[in-house]
């Protein structure tokens, strides 16, 4: 089941689990559409592979089964200069 983790990897920005902005690797490396597409160019650069849209889990199901509240950041170099 996917983790929904709450927050892009590169700006932290918030991404709640309904979102659509949020973009995501076969390993669940989670990123905003903006730093996916623009920094990334939808490859992820945790593992190189594609980034696609996460699914968006129904409200009723995220009762039983949450979103992942633990944020992740990476320090990635597209990252660092662009926050800098």
């Amino acid at each position: 089941m996917l983790a929904l983790k709450p927050n892009c990897e590169c700006c932290d920005t918030d991404l709640p689990p309904d979102t659509t902005d949020a973009r995501i690797c076969s390993f669940e490396c989670t990123f905003c559409a903006a730093c996916a597409e623009t920094r990334f160019h939808l490859i992820c650069p945790n593992c190189g592979g594609g980034l696609v849209p996460r699914p968006v889990r129904p409200d009723d199901k995220l009762v039983a089964f949450p979103a992942s509240t633990k944020r992740v950041t990476k320090a990635h170099a597209a990252c660092a200069a662009s926050l800098a």
